[in-house]
């Protein structure tokens, strides 16, 4: 029997790779929309299928080093309110990926639905909560400022992960035999 405690070499390889890719992704893929320091985001549909296929822990820690880094390399600062943000986001959408069935290719329209709700609620909680008043108590930032940052966050993210998100996962999915799925002949 093995009682092992910790992450798995498959979690934090799992995070290695997804941070880097992040800070890639981050780097390399983000659309400006005009409010400052607030972009169209690809990276974030990617967060949410590594949240989703490896669970809360890992989407946690690769949207916390991910974001944490690519503020660091690319702005010589992190900005922790928003580094936090996403951590979240991470792990409340790998909360719900651990009610879904995608390692037996099972990732159906209402499955679709439920993740795209949460997703969004999960934005929500995230842009519009987590951001904007770690903005104004730690960094003294306007209001006004950063619930409109906080709400274009929300909304573009939430239609990237919509889009692109589903996307992934059902690819992912696809990719998995089904169990049961198999006969001898």
């Amino acid at each position: 029997m093995n009682n092992q405690k910790g992450l798995s070499v498959k979690s934090v390889v799992a995070i290695g790779i997804g941070a880097a890719i992040y800070v890639i992704l981050a780097r390399f893929t983000s659309i400006p929309t005009g409010i400052p320091n607030t972009n169209i985001e690809i990276v974030y549909p990617f967060l949410a299928l590594l949240a989703t296929i490896y669970g809360p822990v890992v989407g946690f820690s690769v949207g916390f080093i991910g974001h944490a880094l690519s503020d660091f390399l690319m702005y010589g600062q992190t900005w922790w309110s928003w580094v936090l943000a996403t951590a979240i986001l991470g792990l409340i959408i790998g909360l719900y990926g651990m009610r879904l069935d995608l390692e037996n290719g099972v990732f159906t329209t209402k499955q679709m639905i439920g993740f795209n709700i949460v997703q969004v609620i999960a934005n929500v909680v995230s842009w519009l909560i987590i951001a904007p008043v770690g903005d104004i108590l730690i960094y003294s930032e306007p209001q006004n400022k950063v619930f409109l940052q906080g709400a274009t966050a929300t909304i573009t993210n939430s239609i990237s992960i919509l889009i692109l998100g589903t996307i992934l996962l059902k690819a992912y999915a696809a990719t998995k035999v089904k169990k049961g799925s198999l006969r001898k002949d």
